[in-house]
């Protein structure tokens, strides 16, 4: 599984809960770092934040990209941001997210329920 999230505190401890619960973990903190390490491992899921430092322009760039790739459109991406006015989480779910986490009301083994849960695990 990949994590893209740019708070390295963050990042951390829900890579720990992760790799606690089994699963094998890369953390990037910056989407185009995300984008070489997709290209060349394949996760099978994505946890993603939305903001992040090298994306200024739309907050779904990251996940737009993803999904139109051939290569890599049906890998799983779960967002996990602080954004989330109903509008922002309909248009994620329209361009293609598995779910969508808001990081205020997620705990780590929510997120790894969920994973499991679309990952078919549970």
């Amino acid at each position: 599984m990949l994590i893209i999230e740019d708070d390295a505190f963050l990042a951390q401890i829900y890579s720990k809960a992760f790799v606690d619960d089994g699963f094998e973990v890369s953390v990037v903190g910056k989407a185009n770092d995300g984008f070489k390490l997709i290209d060349r491992e394949k996760p099978h899921i994505v946890l993603l934040d939305l903001l992040l430092p090298d994306i200024d322009d739309d907050i779904f760039t990251v996940l737009k990209r993803l999904k139109e790739s051939p290569e890599i459109s049906q890998i799983p991406v779960i967002i996990l941001s602080n954004i989330g006015q109903r509008e922002d989480v309909d248009s994620a779910m329209k361009l293609g997210a598995a779910g969508y986490l808001i990081k205020a009301h997620t705990l780590p083994q929510d997120a790894i329920r969920k994973v499991k849960e679309i990952l078919q695990l549970a």
